[in-house]
């Protein structure tokens, strides 16, 4: 389907997105576990409001009890966190090609969300990252179920292997403990909004480029955290609550687009996917 006919059917829900631009948060920098505070230059258009941000989930670790990146512990509220991983150039890299790619009215800098602070409700699709390592809480959990049935859309990157993808469903249950997790069809509409995207491959990180995937650090056998899957969890109407991009970085290829050490294939399908998620987010 073309972009236009589907923007021309989400019109009327643009339109009432566009009504809670008022009552947007302010844009707020954060240090990142990669990226030091002012390091990446922000973009001009930084604190305006728009239609579509690329809104990312902050969230308090958990996961992992070996001492994993010991000095990003602390005070989640202030970055310097596994939520950060990435963090700021994955957002605007990909916010630049909504912008390029799309009529959607995007800002070219990222948001950051606290579910504590419920200002998720004024952001069509949100994000999160290393999402095998978090700590979600009940009240969090009651939060995104909330945002999430009441039109919103989560994607979930960057997990790997069995004992990541058992902290990730843990976490997620507290949200819909009652709804199964389940691959999503070839057929499906959110692979066909914008671009068919018919093949679908593992995307690895960019310091796992040789190996093609990430061995994970709780590897429960020489197979754990091959192959990659696109997984969802739909509500009883059939549209699409969480997408879970599984065994692969997303992020990563959206970081490293610019980067000619990393493959272009996999920043292509990583931005054709991102786009088709948002398209789908602000139209069903």
């Amino acid at each position: 389907m073309k972009l236009s006919g589907v923007l021309w059917r989400g019109g009327i829900g643009l339109s009432i997105l566009g009504s809670l631009f008022a009552f947007q948060r302010p844009f707020r920098e954060f240090p990142g576990v990669e990226y030091s505070l002012g390091s990446i230059p922000l973009p001009a258009d930084c604190r305006d409001k728009a239609e579509w941000a690329f809104a990312r989930l902050m969230f308090p670790g958990g996961g992992r009890d070996d001492g994993y990146y010991p000095r990003f512990q602390g005070d989640y509220h202030y970055g310097l966190s596994l939520w950060t991983q990435d963090f700021p150039r994955a957002d605007r890299h990909f916010s630049a090609a909504v912008r390029r790619l799309t009529r959607i009215h995007a800002r070219s800098a990222e948001q950051v969300v606290d579910l504590d602070e419920d200002d998720a409700f004024d952001w069509p699709w949100l994000y999160a990252v290393q999402v095998g390592e978090w700590g979600f809480t009940a009240r969090e959990g009651k939060e995104l179920r909330e945002y999430l049935l009441r039109g919103g859309f989560f994607m979930a990157d960057d997990f790997h292997g069995d004992y990541e993808w058992q902290v990730f469903e843990r976490g997620i249950r507290l949200a819909f403990p009652e709804l199964a997790i389940q691959e999503i069809p070839k057929g499906d509409p959110i692979f066909h909004t914008v671009y068919d995207i018919d093949e679908r491959y593992q995307l690895p990180g960019a310091d796992h480029v040789r190996m093609g995937y990430k061995r994970p650090l709780h590897a429960t056998g020489p197979d754990d955290g091959k192959g990659g899957h696109w997984r969802a969890i739909y509500d009883e109407k059939g549209r699409i609550l969480v997408a879970i991009s599984y065994n692969s970085d997303v992020g990563d290829a959206w970081e490293w687009a610019d980067d000619p050490r990393y493959p272009a294939r996999f920043s292509d399908l990583a931005m054709r996917l991102g786009v088709n998620y948002i398209v789908y987010a602000m139209t069903h």
